[in-house]
């Protein structure tokens, strides 16, 4: 994840060692997420019964919601102040993909343009090990939430309308007809689930965060409550296989002795401190 002597500059004289730096680290890292399992797929205990169990009980809560609290919650929102609504309207667009995808692209495009092997070999481990949960960070909330909006277009359920939760213009790709599944709530809970197992001390705030979001989505009449329960599944989902992903590959995570994925240990925020006063006094 080192490059060499950082010295290349353009024609007009400007260094070019961090955008080398980026791109080399960018490189490297794709090859680190697309290596081959250390440990095969297999190794993971997969308990399809209860999969399908969950499955099928997510799908059953969908439609009784459909069919007897969507029209409700129509009603509901109709009553509901207009000062309250702005305040949810404020509060609902803090569940873009943007306030998670945004900083942590950023961080890692640093964290790329000051890596060098000047550091030293325990300062670029620890911001390698910073990377890497940045980056689960990144796509267990990323993946989902792309998906999803594919999803959302072909299944075409129109918004919260006169039409009734029971409408659909499938392949419509047309934000009107993108209600199910809520996306904003897939963002939300992939978040809750992804950076509450690379800092469990957060998970309180996260839950908060993500049901207000959730939350806010009906109180805007942007979704209906059973958009919101789809969006939730797939966002958890989302981040759960993700982290699969990264755990045969030891990146973050680990499958432990008992076949269960657990959180490798990460930098102190002592040590990480320590890093960037070190960079800071290049």
């Amino acid at each position: 994840m080192t490059i060499g002597s950082g010295t290349e500059r353009d024609s007009a004289g400007v260094s070019l060692a961090p955008l080398t730096r980026c791109v080399n680290a960018a490189a490297g890292w794709a090859v680190m997420l697309v290596s081959p399992p250390r440990r095969p797929l297999g190794i993971l205990t997969i308990d399809l019964h209860r999969i399908a169990v969950v499955a099928i009980g997510l799908l059953v809560a969908v439609i009784a919601t459909m069919a007897w609290i969507d029209a409700r919650a129509m009603a509901w929102q109709d009553g509901i102040p207009p000062g309250v609504v702005w305040l949810f309207e404020e509060i609902t667009d803090f569940g873009r993909s943007g306030w998670v995808l945004v900083p942590s692209a950023v961080l890692m495009l640093l964290i790329a343009a000051v890596n060098s092997p000047a550091l030293g070999r325990v300062s670029n481990l620890v911001l390698t090990a910073v990377v890497v949960r940045l980056g689960f960070i990144f796509l267990a909330v990323g993946l989902p939430g792309l998906l999803v909006t594919v999803i959302k277009r072909l299944i075409g359920r129109v918004r919260p309308s006169d039409l009734g939760p029971f409408a659909y213009y499938p392949f419509s790709w047309k934000a009107t007809y993108a209600s199910l599944p809520s996306g904003h709530t897939t963002t939300a809970f992939a978040a809750l689930l992804a950076i509450g197992l690379v800092w469990p001390r957060v998970r309180p705030a996260l839950w908060v965060y993500a049901l207000v979001i959730g939350l806010s989505r009906v109180v805007v009449s942007a979704h209906y409550p059973s958009d919101v329960i789809a969006g939730a599944a797939c966002g958890v989902l989302g981040a759960l296989l993700v982290r699969q992903w990264f755990a045969v590959r030891q990146l973050g995570f680990v499958v432990g002795s008992d076949e269960q994925i657990h959180a490798l240990p990460g930098p102190s925020f002592r040590r990480i401190k320590g890093v960037v006063r070190r960079l800071l006094g290049q």
